[in-house]
């Protein structure tokens, strides 16, 4: 017997599970089926070190989602998140000595980088204070659905037309230019490179100031707060919202094909052959490349858009390791004791290097680390006096990587952290290791350990993502909506993805669906005719 709901969300990632909420808000019956044994998908935590040590295992820290209006409007404080923050938000230590430090106040950041060069902290000052301007326009005109009529507008009424102009210049700017067009020092570069280099762009890549700035600003706003108890906290208030409204998660429930009739997505099929038959929308929190060649099939597809899509960029893999560490780490750097998120190996010259070994397809000589002290953040991760600590970092896509291969770079990237903290290794009471393999065998939208969902790069950003098209959740399929990270506004976890696909879902339905179907349909011919 067929089962019947109004919307089949296909994933329980954080996204799938923010467009699930939207959509049984409005009244609908919705089930998300979810493939692995527990909801989350990148955000998830769990005791895979030591007992009493929990470690995230894969996004630790969310600027962007405690800044995200999309969540924010969820209210998900009363169904059981907190938040905590590290005494300070980003240190940048380097071997010469230097240390950058993203204090939680802007006096005492100023400060620092006045240290470094006078006149730096001014600067800073006001480059914070244009923040606070215009900071929450830039973060619905980037999250909301494309195009931000509503916020753009704001922004342009904030800013007048010169200004405007001004703020897209240095969007598009490389970081590193954007730098040394505000500041003197080298600090403020640091913090700003280091924090564009949580995508895939170097120092020199076109619009990575954007990221830089943008990630650097909400830290020093709201910081890099931190889910007490572990990322598996904020997933865990997504479905104790969802369960409140009526909708359902089922995991152990991999989906193996969408249905599709006369163009039209009916429901979904999973991979024990039961139907779920979906009356008003199917929604799919999977990669692009996955959705439409595995799950859609490229014979209900325009022949153009499946050759776009062999075009599709990915992001460079990942390796992560966690530790359960008998103390504090012994940072040579005092400035990189107290902060959550340190980054590690190189000066912003080390970053360029490091960027151009990857965009080259060789591993790096001198790897970049993002490396997070998860106790220093929220003591609640492990017993009194030890940390609960990962660091991450990017290798070449397509290694093909063993586990001897993978432990090796591990013990490489051991002896970054041991230069900057030396006494590391002798901390060290367990860790777990993941290569690219692994962390997708955790979650299957990890392709290759790519953790966001697909190049930052403009290429493939607003109408290029995760294609050509309309910068939209809306497929070639009526009815089929992309929630996951492969769709606009891309990675992260800010839940922009699945607030924009259950938005289009919910117009594609209502007083106007047939109105707002027909305009998609009509623009999805001629772009792919």
């Amino acid at each position: 017997m067929t089962e019947r709901v109004d919307a089949v969300v296909i994933g329980a990632g954080h996204n799938g599970l923010v467009a699930a909420n939207l959509l049984a808000d409005a009244g609908w019956e919705v089930l998300v089926c979810e493939a692995a044994d527990t909801p989350g998908g990148a955000v998830r935590s769990a005791e895979i070190t030591a007992p009493g040590f929990v470690n995230d295992l894969a996004s630790a820290f969310h600027p962007m989602g405690a800044a995200s209006p999309v969540l924010r409007d969820l209210d998900l404080p009363a169904h059981g998140l907190r938040w905590r923050h590290a005494p300070a938000v980003v240190a940048h230590p380097t071997l010469d000595g230097r240390c950058a430090v993203l204090h939680r106040s802007v006096d005492d950041t100023a400060a620092a980088l006045d240290a470094d060069h006078p006149g730096d902290g001014d600067a800073w000052r006001a480059l914070a204070a244009d923040w606070d301007r215009i900071g929450g326009d830039v973060l619905e005109a980037a999250l909301r659905p494309f195009p931000p009529v509503r916020a753009a507008g704001r922004l342009l009424r904030t800013l007048g037309a010169g200004d405007a102009l001004r703020l897209a210049r240095m969007l598009v700017q490389p970081v590193d230019r954007m730098a040394r067009e505000r500041f003197g020092g080298s600090a403020a570069a640091l913090l700003l490179a280091g924090n564009a280099l949580h995508t895939d762009l170097g120092p020199d890549s076109a619009a990575s100031a954007a990221y830089g700035w943008l990630l650097t600003m909400l830290g020093q706003q709201i910081g890099f707060p931190v889910p007490v108890g572990g990322s598996g906290a904020l997933t865990d208030a997504l479905v104790a919202r969802l369960a409140t409204r009526g909708g359902r998660v089922e995991c152990g429930r991999p989906i193996s094909s969408v249905l599709v009739h006369r163009g039209r997505a009916t429901g979904v099929a999973d991979a024990a052959g039961n139907r779920i038959a979906a009356r008003r929308a199917v929604l799919a929190d999977v990669d692009a490349p996955r959705l439409y060649r595995d799950l859609v099939g490229e014979e209900h597809l325009p022949a153009r858009f499946v050759a776009d899509l062999d075009r599709f960029h990915w992001d460079f893999s990942t390796v992560k390791l966690d530790w359960a560490l008998d103390g504090p780490v012994p940072w040579a750097a005092p400035g990189a004791r107290s902060a959550g998120t340190v980054h590690l190996g190189a000066d912003v010259d080390g970053l360029r290097r490091y960027a151009a070994d990857l965009t080259s397809g060789r591993l790096p000589e001198d790897p970049f680390l993002l490396f997070g002290q998860m106790t220093t953040a929220d003591p609640d991760r492990s017993p009194p006096g030890t940390e609960s600590a990962w660091t991450y970092t990017h290798v070449p896509r397509g290694l093909g990587w063993g586990t001897d291969d993978v432990l090796r770079w591990a013990d490489r990237m051991e002896q970054v952290v041991e230069a900057h903290a030396p006494g590391f290794r002798s901390l060290i009471r367990a860790r777990a290791v993941a290569g690219p393999a692994d962390l997708e065998a955790q979650d299957a939208n990890l392709v290759d350990g790519a953790i966001t969902g697909g190049t930052c790069a403009p290429h493939q950003q607003l109408v290029f993502r995760p294609v050509p098209g309309l910068g939209r959740a809306d497929t070639p399929i009526d009815r089929l909506f992309l929630s996951g990270a492969s769709a606009h506004p891309g990675g992260a976890v800010h839940g922009g993805p699945g607030g924009n696909a259950a938005r289009a879902a919910l117009a594609a339905t209502g007083r106007t669906g047939p109105l707002y179907r027909g305009a998609v349909r009509f623009a999805h011919r001629r772009l792919y005719a």
